[in-house]
């Protein structure tokens, strides 16, 4: 079946327990880039971004930035388009802020993990909700 896709292998990876220094890596990129993100972009064009997690690849040259977005739907809908569009000047923009041996390839997606965090908080208060009294 040949070799999983890029990012299959860069989720696998995140998963896995990282080390102290791929951690730090990581936490440096979330914050330069998050940084770069709101200089470059207008709130009107993407909504509201949020780098929400960085999942580095073990060798420094790959990683996977996790999104939160707070906007429109068509925002919503554009937004990971277009920061894929801007990656590379986004990434040359990091290399220029950051000290690496390599500068990260970097992928983008929305990452809605606090939607479904609201959706399950959602659902548990209508389990615990009292039952109005029955006349």
């Amino acid at each position: 079946m040949g070799e999983p896709p890029l990012f299959y292998s860069l989720i696998i990876e995140t998963t896995m327990e990282p080390s102290r220094r791929l951690e730090r890596v990581a936490e440096l990129l979330k914050r330069e880039l998050g940084e770069i993100i709101r200089r470059e972009f207008q709130v009107s064009q993407v909504g509201l971004l949020n780098v929400n997690r960085v999942g580095v690849a073990r060798d420094l040259k790959s990683a996977v930035v996790f999104m939160g977005f707070v906007g429109t739907k068509e925002q919503e809908k554009h937004a990971p388009a277009l920061l894929q569009t801007h990656a590379a000047r986004l990434q040359m923009q990091l290399g220029t802020n950051v000290s690496l041996k390599f500068t990260p390839h970097l992928k983008f997606v929305l990452d809605d993990s606090v939607e479904k965090g609201n959706r399950v908080l959602q659902i548990l208060d209508e389990i615990h909700r009292p039952e109005p009294p029955k006349v």
